[in-house]
This record gives structure tokens, C-alpha cells and sequence, in this order.
């Protein structure tokens, strides 16, 4: 869509930052503490919130949650839209990992396609295809590309792996035990990725007047063509990278011809519309933006992974309204990329990678455990967030090859 250039008017931010709380300890983290108060002073903030797991990220920290009145923030829904998590518990004894492992590091090479522009040798299919692709121009323009990407898993901290689920509550919807379990995370690959560039780029075009500091968060009115063009886009990038997980899942479960138990799966980087009771008592519809941060009504059941040697844990909500109904997507990074290649060495993550039984076919060493911060303390950091429902153990992992640009 053409946009008209519109005529700054001087930048008005809020009379006092929106409410926010802060779970966790964010003293090494003085950017992403920033950036959440940022963006509490636009001026259609809310509420917001900062999860345990946060770092520094585009506008909205990772691990930001945003609560806005009747607008959308792209860079507050995230450049990686609707990455999510899915987990799957095969029909298989969790003994294979170790018994069949030669089998399951064979299917996890040959169905699993990891990296920029990666594709399957021939295209896979699945309802989304069916979709109104014409609700954005770059949906419609870039069908062709999101088709091909169908069922990929790209770069940065996406994986795909087995591992071993412990239930420790039924609810979960299986008895308690151990069992084997496929992990999956990615979201909505490069088409998502130029459906997040191409609005920030226009939401900025849209907000001149909002200062340097602050042109990240620049946001579309819900009541606008530009926000419900975005909005649709974001939508069917939601559904394609649900879409994503369930073709990586059906070609794992099919090459091992097993049938599946138990699926769980959860965005984490998207926008909702959502009622909610504010700070003043107020209770009205808002826009919850989640960065890196999972959804958790009470009774919501979703993931939270730690990292390619560290445990993840199936959680369920407490609905917690000061969180915005939200905990953290994992175990947050305490250190950059660049730090990590610098400084850390493959020698050193091996010895943890063997003390923990855990094969990795491909992986760079940015993403190596000691980037992540402690999962069991930021687990402890939202207790009043979560209940654990059962705990994941990584054994088998893939994830895209060093060198490859980060999508995440």
C-alpha cells in the first residue's frame, strides 16, 4: 500500500511510564530495563512487563511483554513472527534414544532441513497453502518462497531434537513417566521476516515525530488500513509457522513409523488481542504484544526450553495479571554472538555436551549452553507464573550449521 508522508508533530509521550513489573535479575541486563521503560512511555502503552529471560533486542526487549491501546508494534511482535515451540511425544520407549540412536540421528538428517533459504528437495503440503495469501502484498508476492520453505526449521536458536519428557503431573495429558519426546522450535521463516521489516519500515514512515531512541516501537492503529493489513499478515504468518512444526513433526513421526501420544505447542513472538484487568481495576480489551514471552492464562499449557544441554519444562498457567499472563520463552542469553565466538571454545562445550549424554549433529557455537543463563533460575524467578507440568532432557540436536546468519 502507498503511504502518504505525514507532517511530524512534536513527539508527546505518556504523563508517567505505563505500569510494568520485572521478574528475575536484570542487573547485567541495563539495555533491555531501557528498552521496556521506552516503550512504556509511548503514549498507547498500557501495561507492560519484563520476563526473567530477557535481553536487549529490536524496540521491545526479548522477553518483553507490551500491553497497547487499539495499536500494533511490529518490532514488539518480533522480526522472527509467530516463532513458537512444539513438542511431541512418540510411541516409542524412551530407551530408543539410546538403543536406536544411530536411527533417529538418520531421521533427524534426512527429514529436517536447517539454514537460510533452506528447503525440502520436493514441496510439502498443507492447509495453509489454502489460505487468503492477498491480505499483505508481501504475503502474496512471497507465496511461492513460503511454500518452498514449507516444513524448515532456518538458522540462529532453532532446533529440532529428541529428547527424554519426564511427566511429573497427569494433567498433561499422559500418566506420569518417561517418555520420548520430539522438540521442535522455528517460526514463520523468511517470508515472516520481510512481513516484519516491510511494516516496521512503514510504522516508522507513519511516526516521524517519535525521537531516535524510540523509532524501533513505532506502532499501526488498529483502525487503519496499514494496522489491519499488518495485523492479517501477522495472522497468517501465525498459522504458516504452526504450519512449519506440523510438517517437520509428521516427517519425523512417519520415517519411524510410529504414532503419536501428546502434542503441545505455543507462539511465543505475536501479538493478541486480549481482555484484560488493568492496574486502575479497569477490566477492557488491549493488545498484548509477547517478545519472547509465553502465553500463560491460567490453565494454559506451553513450553519453555532451556538449552541444547539443558533441561526445558512444560508448564501450565497461573494467569497472572501483573505479568500480563505471560512467563518467559526460555532461558534468555547472557551472552552476545559475537562474545561467545570470541571466547568460548567447542573443547569446553563438549565436556558438558558428554556429561549430559548429548549428541549434537549441528549447531554453532553461539549457541553453546554457556550463552544461556541458568534455566533453573529463571524457572524459580516465575513461580508465580507457572506450574511445571513435566521437564524435557535434549539427547539428540540439530540446529543450523556455524556460519549461518541468525534468524531468531
Amino acid at each position: 500500500m502507498k503511504t502518504k508522508q505525514p507532517v511530524a508533530l512534536p513527539f508527546t509521550p505518556r504523563e508517567s511510564l505505563a505500569p510494568h513489573r520485572i521478574w528475575g535479575d536484570h542487573d547485567g541486563e541495563p539495555d533491555a530495563l531501557r528498552q521496556l521503560r521506552n516503550a512504556c512511555s509511548l503514549p498507547v502503552a498500557v501495561a507492560g512487563a519484563l520476563m526473567p529471560d530477557a535481553h536487549v533486542g529490536y524496540g521491545l526487549p526479548i522477553g518483553g511483554v507490551l500491553a497497547t491501546d487499539n495499536a500494533v508494534i511490529p518490532y514488539a511482535v518480533g522480526v522472527d513472527i509467530a516463532c513458537r515451540m512444539k513438542l511431541t511425544v512418540l510411541d516409542l520407549p524412551v530407551e530408543t534414544i539410546d538403543a536406536m540412536q544411530d536411527r533417529l540421528t538418520a531421521v533427524l538428517e534426512r527429514e529436517t532441513r536447517f539454514g537460510i533459504g533452506a528447503t525440502h528437495r520436493d514441496k510439502q503440503l498443507h492447509p495453509v497453502l489454502d489460505a487468503d495469501w492477498s491480505v499483505s502484498p508481501v504475503t502474496q508476492r512471497l507465496k511461492d518462497k513460503a511454500w518452498s520453505q514449507l516444513g524448515t526449521s532456518g538458522s540462529g536458536n532453532h532446533f529440532v531434537e529428541f529428547g527424554a519428557l519426564t511427566v511429573s503431573d497427569a494433567s498433561v495429558g499422559l500418566p506420569t513417566g518417561r517418555y520420548l519426546a520430539l522438540l521442535s522450535h522455528s517460526g514463520s521463516r523468511g517470508t515472516g521476516a520481510e512481513v516484519a521489516g516491510h511494516y516496521s519500515k512503514l510504522a516508522r514512515t507513519l511516526h516521524p515525530e517519535l525521537p531516535q531512541t524510540l523509532a524501533e516501537l513505532a506502532w499501526l492503529g488498529l483502525d487503519t488500513e496499514a494496522g489491519q493489513e499488518y495485523w492479517a499478515a501477522m495472522e497468517l504468518m501465525g498459522q504458516y509457522a504452526a504450519a512449519n512444526h506440523a510438517v517437520i513433526h509428521r516427517l519425523v513421526a512417519r520415517a519411524l513409523g510410529v504414532e503419536v501420544r501428546l502434542d503441545i505447542e505455543n507462539h511465543h513472538n505475536f501479538a493478541w488481542r486480549e481482555r484484560h484487568v488493568l492496574s486502575d481495576g479497569t477490566e477492557r480489551e488491549v493488545v498484548v504484544h509477547r517478545k519472547g514471552a509465553t502465553p500463560a492464562g491460567e490453565g494454559v499449557v506451553g513450553i519453555i526450553p532451556g538449552s541444547m544441554a539443558t533441561p526445558g519444562y512444560v508448564v501450565r498457567g497461573k494467569g497472572s495479571a501483573p505479568s500480563l499472563r505471560s512467563a518467559s520463552h526460555g532461558a534468555g542469553r547472557c551472552m552476545s554472538r559475537t562474545q561467545a565466538r570470541k571466547t568460548l571454545s567447542w573443547n569446553d562445550a563438549n565436556v558438558l555436551l558428554r556429561e549430559r549424554q548429548v549428541k549434537v549433529l549441528s549447531a554453532g557455537l553461539d549457541e553453546v549452553p554457556m550463552v544461556y543463563k541458568d534455566i533453573d533460575a529463571v524457572m524459580a524467578a516465575q513461580q508465580d507464573l507457572v506450574d511445571v507440568l513435566a521437564r524435557f532432557d535434549p539427547r539428540i540436536v540439530k540446529m543450523a550449521p556455524a556460519g549461518e546468519r541468525p534468524e531468531d
